[in-house]
This record gives structure tokens, sequence and C-alpha cells, in this order.
């Protein structure tokens, strides 16, 4: 019965605090005096304040879905589904999790402790009515995908910088975890195979089609690089040599989600397919380095050439 509980709040998943990582690599860059000793103490204890806020988001995510996941081949299996874990004791981890997320957090600083708590708030808009957000289309997408600016906010405060990120940065962010979290609803949508059961498993299935997913999946892939572009325009015009890695990794894993039974459909487990993992971990580290690297003439060979023409005033 232990083990249910430790499994509702889903360790696993824990993975994908991976995402702070570039908020710290991004305060280096732009700050690189705060690469100390007091940022590895801070990278660990923060990383520890955000698996126990999403650990805690997962346990209320698991009872609040449990009516639904009942329609859904694998999920019906989960311990609360499936009456292996009482209500009550899971509402109490979800508490008992929170606090110790928000009492960890407060040991780096406030802005830190501001981004954590917006990550448990998130969780509740994204859960709980009248809001739930994943129930509804498109905002079911957007609602979840902010967890992923949110961790890069706080990677990048666990440097100490108290101001926030560039906006750019976050959109692209923003977006880039849109498309991964579009094409995780596809390929559910794909593996239940059945638009009425897929309705009753999540509300928002039950106006998806795969062409409106798929079309939603190009817009945030437009998104994406337009955010990025005016990041890499504004900052570091060395990143556009990562780009090729960048789109193959993010072709690999849309490739992914047509496919059966789909790894896409668990980003947790998408380290089993080692093509995908070695260009992520490829894209991870051609940014880093771009990030810290000059590469001779890269800003100047796209500098404008022509100005534009003057505009005259009109006439009176």
């Amino acid at each position: 019965m232990i083990r249910d509980y430790i499994d509702i709040a889903r360790p696993s998943h824990w993975v994908k605090n991976v995402f702070i990582v570039p908020g710290v690599v991004l305060a280096v860059y732009f700050q690189p005096d705060v690469l100390t000793p007091a940022l590895a103490w801070h990278f660990m204890i923060g990383l520890a304040a955000a698996c126990l806020i999403a650990s805690s988001n997962y346990v209320l995510n698991e009872i609040l879905d449990a009516p639904f996941d009942l329609f859904h081949p694998e999920k019906k299996l989960r311990p609360v589904p499936s009456g292996r874990v009482r209500i009550s004791a899971a509402y109490a981890e979800w508490l008992l999790l929170a606090a110790a997320g928000f009492a960890v957090a407060a040991a780096v600083n406030l802005p830190f402790l501001l981004a954590t708590a917006a990550l448990w708030i998130m969780g509740i808009v994204y859960n709980v009515r009248p809001l739930r957000t994943k129930d509804r289309p498109y905002l079911d997408v957007l609602s979840e995908s902010v967890n992923n600016p949110i961790r890069l906010a706080m990677g990048w405060h666990l440097s100490g910088i108290l101001t926030p990120p560039t906006a750019s940065v976050l959109g692209a962010y923003w977006m880039f975890g849109a498309f991964l979290m579009a094409a995780k609803r596809f390929a559910e949508y794909r593996h239940i195979n059945d638009p009425a059961r897929a309705g009753q498993y999540r509300k928002s299935f039950a106006y998806y089609t795969e062409t409106r997913l798929v079309v939603s999946i190009i817009n945030y892939i437009t998104l994406f690089g337009m955010f990025s572009g005016v990041f890499i325009s504004r900052y570091r015009m060395e990143l556009l040599l990562a780009a090729p890695l960048v789109a193959l990794a993010m072709g690999r894993y849309m490739r992914m989600a047509y496919s059966d039974d789909s790894l896409v459909q668990n980003p947790e487990r998408l380290y089993r397919d080692r093509r995908l993992f070695l260009l992520v971990l490829g894209s991870f580290v051609a940014c880093a380095v771009l990030m810290f690297v000059d590469v001779p003439d890269m800003r100047t060979f796209f500098l404008p050439r022509y100005a534009p023409a003057a505009i005259e005033p009109a006439a009176p």
C-alpha cells in the first residue's frame, strides 16, 4: 500500500524538472559572476523543491482524474481508479508534499519561492473545477505547457538574479512545451482509437480530431520559431548553428507520435528511444556551448545590407 502512495506522486516523472537547467545556463550567460559554489547548492535544493511540488501536483491529478482514467486502456489500472488508495490519505499527501516543497524553496530566495508557488497553482488551475483547464480544448495544452517557462524561471532565480528572464525566451520555452504536449495529446488520441471513448477519458478529446491536433502542433512550432528568432537575433546569433539539431529532434518526436502505443504518451520514458535521446542531448550540448563560444563573423554575416527607403511625410 505504501508503494501505491509513492506511485501516485510519480517520482519517475521528476525527470521533467530537467527543464530547470536551461534557466541556470541562461542566468550564467547574462551574469557570469553568478557561477559560484553557492549556485551548485541552490541548484540541488531547488531541484528538490521542484520535485516535491511536481509530485504534489501529480497526486492531485491522480485523485481528480480517477473517474476519467477508467475509460483509458492502461490508466484504469492506476492506484486511485483501481481503489488501492484512500482518497482522504491522498489529499493529505498532496498538502504535505506542497508544504515540504515550499519550505525547501524558501531556503533559496523569494523569487524562486514565488515561481515554485506558480508551479503549484497551475496544478490547481489545470485540475480543479470550475477552471479545470485540462477539459478545455487548446487550454489543456497551453495551461500544462506553461509549466515549462515557470521551470525556466525557477532555474533562472536559483542563480540569485531577482529580475525575471527575457520575455522572448519565456515565450519560446512555452511554445516548445506546447508542441510537446500537443504531440502527446495526438499520440493518446490515436492510441485510444475511439472518439467516443476518448471524449469520456478527456473532455477536450470530444472536440479534438487528428487534423485539429496536427494544425495546433504546426501553430505551436511556428510560434516557437518566432520567439526563438527574436531571442537569437537580439542576444546570441551563434544559436542558429544548433537549429538543425533542434529541428531533427522535434521531427523525430513528431514521427514517434504516429507510432502505435507511442512512447510520446509517456514523456518520462522517452529516453528509451536512443535516436531521440542522442538528438536531444546533442541539441542541449550544442546550445549550451554556443551560448558561450563566439563564432567569428557570425553576427556581421546577418547584418542588414539594405536600409529601408525613407518615408516622406504626407503633404498637408
